[in-house]
């Protein structure tokens, strides 16, 4: 039998996803995806760019994909249609945490014991990662909201922006990341590579120091913030090359911000478009070939000629 959630939510491909109204929502479930991250984060062996980090869209929500432990594997995946975490071993044990509006501390409290029921030890840093005046996971009675009609929104845009990505990563043939979450920064993102080394970064942090240690021109969608409350496409390239704020790119209303050097283009305006998955797609390539042109990527050596 469906759902109430996916028969209600699904009818429209590119739903509206206003901020306001999923506000708190969207915090709560941000720090529920990074106790998730920070478990895979502890037991996955290091990769490149901290790619072994990101959650993956689903075909019913977010995926860690499976964790090496001891000997053998476990798996941690969000549901948003029945709205559960499961966290599945390859023994065939699992335990489930049903999602619904409660504390981050109680979720915290209720994750950390179902991975120690199944024998998984692990300690993870209870702080949360890029987010102001972060309260810590067993401290955090503030953050108790899941709407699951907005979670489902959540997820099934994301469903329809990763098959986007994956056709425009399809058309590079060089260093490509996967089409991943982040859930420190809460956006879905996928980055291409020139093959060149960057030039260091005066003061990074061990972080950025990894992810921006090759020339990258990187596209993502982010659902905002209480600080920029609105849905968003973004592009950029690190470094920037120069002059690049000033390139033609399509479509018309997408537009460049020179503070944060990026590229962005709504959410709102991109499901408003005729054709929103061209527009998208318009979005991405026309970013991309400013960016490559002007930084001197080989991209005949890099792109698929048909």
């Amino acid at each position: 039998m469906q759902s109430k959630t996916s028969v209600s939510m699904v009818a429209e491909k590119w739903p509206p996803l206003p901020f306001e109204a999923w506000k708190e929502t969207c915090e709560t479930l941000h720090l529920w995806t990074q106790m998730v991250g920070k478990v895979r984060l502890a037991l996955s062996p290091y990769c490149n760019h901290w790619w072994q980090v990101a959650l993956y869209v689903s075909a019913r929500g977010l995926t860690t994909s499976p964790i090496p432990y001891e000997h053998g594997f476990f798996e941690i995946s969000f549901d948003f249609i029945d709205h559960k975490l499961l966290i599945a071993t390859d023994d065939g044990r699992s335990r489930t945490l049903f999602l619904y509006s409660r504390s981050v501390a109680n979720f915290y409290h209720e994750f950390m014991d179902s991975l120690r029921a199944l024998n998984i030890q692990v300690s993870i840093d209870p702080r949360p990662c890029e987010i102001d005046h972060a309260i810590p996971f067993d401290q955090d009675l503030n953050h108790d909201t899941y709407d699951p009609l907005y979670a489902h929104r959540f997820w099934h845009i994301l469903q329809q922006v990763d098959r986007v990505m994956k056709e425009f990563r399809g058309r590079f043939i060089g260093k490509c990341s996967p089409v991943h979450f982040f859930w420190g920064s809460f956006d879905l993102a996928v980055t291409r590579f020139s093959g060149r080394r960057a030039p260091e970064r005066e003061g990074a942090d061990r972080i950025t120091r990894e992810a921006y240690s090759h020339e990258v021109i990187s596209c993502g969608f982010w659902p905002g913030n209480a600080a920029s409350p609105r849905a968003s496409f973004y592009v950029y390239a690190a470094p920037e090359p120069s002059n690049l704020g000033s390139a033609l790119i399509k479509p018309d209303k997408a537009f460049h911000n020179d503070d944060q050097a990026e590229f962005f283009y709504l959410y709102d305006d991109m499901r408003q478009a005729p054709d929103p998955e061209q527009a998208l797609l318009d979005f991405f390539q026309s970013t991309y070939e400013a960016a490559a042109n002007l930084a001197n990527w080989n991209r005949a050596a890099l792109e698929r000629s048909s």
